[in-house]
């Protein structure tokens, strides 16, 4: 019961958070469309981050990245100069936003266990900062991942609130890319899943699948993801190139943060055995691995 209660005030919060955007829009509707966006996406934000602090935990938050994006597609979707759902472009893009959106949100649901787990990154966070924690929280826990989903989303724009744009070539390549990128996160996390559920005895020395070619290739699809939702725009709207601000912006968080503090937690925890594991396997990019040794597995992920 204490998980549904849980799951509750994320429903509620989430529900008040779209509530705010949307009042937000219908008020500012005469402001630039993606002036106006921003602004609801950041007191959306606002609205979740009072819920963190109510209930002192900033995992409330997490879900935040894979599912502000559907409301952000949909307004440019309804746009006036847009074609709506009515074109197979449009709904090609939408329905692979869909199906990234629901397996991120529902791998998160499957992990959260309620209001007393926080992801152990926030509890480091915590620790380091103290009384500073929720200031630190809202601007690097809350706010960045939503500017940087915003940045991400820049894609849509051109790609959802245009018309008659019809499907070209291309277009097959930026759907491959993308749904190859939902393909190896679901893969991935289903592999690490496995291998966590395995008693130590059985495991092999390192988790295999995609996590002998890549360290963290659950990262690397996300990524790849961001990238393949940017293909669309070069297919149809080069002019817009700029918008690959969002995939880089995505790259150097994963690379430059993510990975990092990942890495730092997994050596800490698993010294000698996750040392070999970053001498045998990518870190981000797959590759072939070198051979591994046969000891007991330690790697979690």
């Amino acid at each position: 019961m204490k998980r549904v209660t849980a799951f509750v005030v994320v429903l509620v919060a989430y529900v008040l958070a779209l509530a705010a955007a949307w009042a937000t829009l219908r008020f500012f509707k005469d402001w630039p469309p993606l002036a106006a966006l921003a602004l609801a996406d950041g007191l959306a934000t606002l609205v979740v981050f009072a819920f963190s602090v109510l209930t002192n935990n900033s995992s409330l938050y997490d879900p935040y990245w894979s599912l502000a994006p559907i409301p952000i597609a949909l307004f440019w979707l309804f746009q006036p100069g847009s074609d709506g759902l009515t074109t197979w472009r449009h709904g090609l893009i939408f329905g692979l936003l869909c199906l990234w959106a629901l397996r991120l949100t529902l791998n998160w649901a499957r992990r959260w266990h309620g209001l007393a787990h926080e992801d152990w990154r926030y509890a480091d966070i915590r620790k380091s900062t103290g009384r500073w924690y929720w200031p630190v929280s809202l601007l690097g826990i809350h706010l960045m991942p939503t500017v940087l989903v915003f940045l991400g989303c820049l894609s849509l724009w051109p790609n959802l609130s245009d018309r008659g744009t019809p499907l070209v070539p291309f277009d097959g390549l930026a759907a491959l890319v993308t749904l190859a990128a939902v393909l190896i996160e679901a893969l991935a996390d289903q592999q690490m899943e496995d291998f966590r559920a395995r008693p130590l005895a059985e495991r092999g020395p390192f988790p295999s699948g995609l996590w002998s070619w890549s360290r963290h290739p659950n990262y690397f699809g996300e990524v790849l993801f961001w990238w393949g939702l940017y293909l669309f725009v070069l297919a149809a709207h080069p002019a817009f190139w700029w918008t690959i601000v969002g995939p880089l912006a995505m790259l150097a968080l994963f690379l430059g943060i993510s990975i990092p503090m990942m890495e730092r937690h997994l050596l800490a925890k698993y010294p000698a055995t996750y040392a070999e594991y970053q001498r045998r396997v990518s870190p981000f990019f797959p590759w072939p691995p070198r051979a591994f040794p046969q000891r007991r597995a330690e790697v979690d992920s």
